[in-house]
């Protein structure tokens, strides 16, 4: 099968995967879907004898049907490698009667290493199989996590550059500081006065400004995308949900064909839709949960079929999952709208102009499988602190949002379906909030101590969290935490949201 890739919004004739990769964002600001979702070639209970790598590779070839077994087999085998710290890559861990699978153990510890692991090796690929001359652009929006994988993973590739935005006082101070250290010559990180749906709108516009395009192409570039609405980033994310069910079945937790639910703390809905487009290749799932937290704009959509981002926007201990505006969501629209692409495009104007759209009932049929729910702060904080003093395993704030989530929907519903649930960053990341549920009063003295000496005694205190939470962990602190006790600061620019192409032109030394 020679799968192309067309646009959500027009009836453009449809790219090959190499072009879609490059290309980030289709022409007419529309994201590219595949003309078809490929079954997968081999039984369950042969793939589940298949290391990562060779999973991933078969999971991933009829998707990049342009890419040759040498091209695709040489960038996953650059991606999964000594970056990650366990050599199953993705583990599933068993707790409390559900199964966490681990997506942080690559080199910045949350589960956008997945991914981003491999893109710039795709996007390479894909630039010389379309005899591409320009300097590759990377422009991305980021809630926390994807800014600092994206960095690290085309820090000094030849060809490239990385600028990314992040909302400011928008993200946790080890987030900001990842990607405030990280190294290379091509990177570029900018603090944005706004949050996190206010940079992603003006990365999109820049995308699709002519005049912008024109001028940094008159230079020798051209912009692309590293965010999930680039399907390099979506298609290597199916494989770790296949993955998951192959070491269930390794393991004799399950029957091949039994099916499983699988749930997911999502903000910009592309790591659940990859589940859902393994469950399209044929895994069997039974639910697909998505999990919001205070932001409950999915929850809501889901409950009936109204999107609206009209709603205050509320600062959380998840900032990833922060967002009103769920690009990926797109994807979905379009096959719950019939694979219209004139229909999508309006709803698409509805959300830019009016903030809203609905779908009828008869669309939403073509999402049956998709359960909304949202925890709030407290809940998260409940969840977070019964799982660690009942089983010693600590989770952080975003997988604590889909543990509460899915253990509210197995009470409710009484489903005993066995349930893999995304882990998607590691504790540490985000120690605070997390020393926040299992040891508050030992982590507010911390904090008060930081916060009354200063800001850079701040950052100390945010170590001395991370020193405590190896302890009660019983776990060592990840090599991308020990690495920035030390970095130096190599990023510091912050601009309004008006003025980032400007800065975007001066990274590039355009005048």
């Amino acid at each position: 099968m020679n799968i192309l890739y067309r646009s959500t919004r027009s009836d453009a004739a449809p790219v090959t995967a190499s072009r879609a990769i490059l290309q980030g964002l289709a022409p007419d600001g529309g994201l590219y879907v595949p003309t078809a979702i490929p079954a997968l070639e081999k039984p369950l209970g042969e793939l589940a004898g298949l290391s990562y790598r060779d999973l991933a590779y078969e999971v991933m070839r009829p998707f990049l049907s342009d890419f040759t077994e040498e091209e695709l087999r040489d960038c996953i085998c650059r991606a999964y490698d000594e970056k990650f710290d366990d050599p199953a890559i993705a583990p599933l861990e068993e707790r409390g009667g559900a199964y966490y699978l681990e997506l942080f153990h690559g080199a910045t510890i949350a589960f956008k290493d997945m991914a981003l692991s491999i893109l710039p090796h795709l996007m390479v690929t894909s630039a010389k199989k379309n005899r591409e001359e320009q300097e590759i652009v990377i422009l991305t929006a980021t809630s926390g996590d994807t800014g600092k994988a994206a960095m690290a993973g085309f820090a000094d590739v030849p060809g490239t550059r990385i600028i990314v935005f992040y909302p400011k006082d928008g993200v946790s101070r080890i987030q900001e500081r990842q990607m405030r250290t990280q190294r290379g010559a091509n990177t570029a990180a900018v603090a944005i006065r706004g949050n996190f749906d206010d940079a992603q709108t003006a990365v999109k516009r820049m995308f699709s400004d002519p005049a912008l395009g024109e001028r940094i192409a008159a230079h020798g570039f051209r912009f692309s995308s590293a965010n999930s609405i680039n399907i390099g980033r979506l298609v290597p994310q199916i494989v770790y949900y296949v993955y998951a069910y192959c070491q269930l079945l390794r393991r004799g937790a399950i029957a091949e064909g039994e099916k499983i639910n699988i749930t997911v703390p999502t903000g910009n809905f592309g790591n659940i839709l990859a589940a859902d487009y393994a469950k399209q290749m044929g895994l069997p799932v039974h639910r697909l949960i998505c999990a919001s937290n205070e932001n409950r704009v999915l929850t809501d959509f889901f409950a009936g079929g109204v999107y609206d981002k009209n709603r205050p926007f509320l600062l959380t201990s998840s900032p990833s999952m922060d967002i009103l505006v769920s690009s990926n969501l797109e994807r979905l629209v379009y096959r719950a709208a019939g694979e219209d692409a004139e229909k999508t495009r309006s709803f698409m104007e509805q959300l830019s102009s009016e903030g809203r759209y609905e779908l009828s009932p008869e669309m939403r049929q073509a999402f049956a499988e998709f359960i909304g729910g949202c925890a709030t702060e407290a809940e998260n904080f409940a969840g977070i602190r019964e799982l660690y003093e009942n089983t010693g395993y600590v989770i952080d704030t975003h997988t604590g949002i889909a543990n509460a989530v899915y253990r509210r929907y197995a009470k409710e519903t009484g489903d005993t379906t066995p349930t893999v649930i995304a882990s998607t960053a590691s504790p540490y990341k985000f120690a605070n909030a997390v020393l926040g549920a299992i040891a508050p009063k030992e982590a507010e003295a911390i904090l008060a101590g930081g916060a009354r000496d200063g800001e850079k005694t701040g950052e100390l205190a945010d170590f001395t969290l991370i020193d405590l939470l190896s302890k009660l962990s019983g776990t060592k602190e990840p090599a991308a935490i020990t690495d920035i006790r030390t970095a130096p600061i190599r990023h510091s620019r912050v601009c309004d949201i008006a003025d980032m192409p400007e800065t975007v032109l001066e990274i590039l030394g355009i005048n």
